[in-house]
């Protein structure tokens, strides 16, 4: 093989190794919203 092939062979893998090991999963955990609410005392008969 040429060397201009071998050249742009190894490109071709150094760039698909880059692409993979820029791959990082990033995660949001969120609390979820508590569906109603606890009635609170305050101090006043209803």
């Amino acid at each position: 093989m040429s060397k201009s092939i071998k050249l742009f062979a190894l490109a071709g893998l150094l760039a698909a190794v880059a692409a993979c090991a820029q791959q990082e999963e990033e995660f949001v955990v969120v609390d979820p919203e508590p569906i109603s609410t606890e009635p609170t005392y305050t101090g006043k008969l209803k």
